[in-house]
């Protein structure tokens, strides 16, 4: 009989083991990333140099930590809260002609998950 116990208490030790292993507890916190969306101009326009750019970030985005690069340049943004979230905004830099762009968004989350996105611009000459 004592051989049969020792059976099933291994079987449930192990079956336990798997079960915490997979965070059951309510305690443990989700990563929420920033979300990025409303694009303007849209993605894969053909713009001019200098033109103005916008996009809304989620309501969970760290405004403060909201950074933008084009081409390898970093462009300072306008951040403003706004229902849905954070309109953010900012100026194509004057030296981009005739090339493609991607506009490059990183942040912060509150829980202190990080995002990233962006979108495809045609600068023209």
């Amino acid at each position: 009989m004592k051989p049969l116990r020792i059976l099933w208490l291994s079987l449930f030790m192990a079956t336990a083991q798997a079960a915490w292993g997979y965070g059951g507890g309510s305690s443990s916190k989700a990563c929420e990333k920033p979300g990025f969306s409303q694009f303007s101009p849209p993605d894969k326009a053909e713009v001019s140099p200098n033109t103005e750019f916008s996009f809304i970030a989620s309501p969970n985005t760290k405004p403060q930590t909201i950074k933008v690069i084009v081409k390898d340049i970093p462009v300072p943004v306008a951040v403003k809260s706004v229902a849905q979230g954070y309109a953010v905004s900012g100026v194509l830099p004057a030296a981009l002609r005739g090339v493609y762009a991607r506009i490059g968004i990183a942040a912060e989350g509150a829980s202190q998950c990080k995002g990233s996105g962006g979108w495809l611009l045609n600068i023209g000459e």
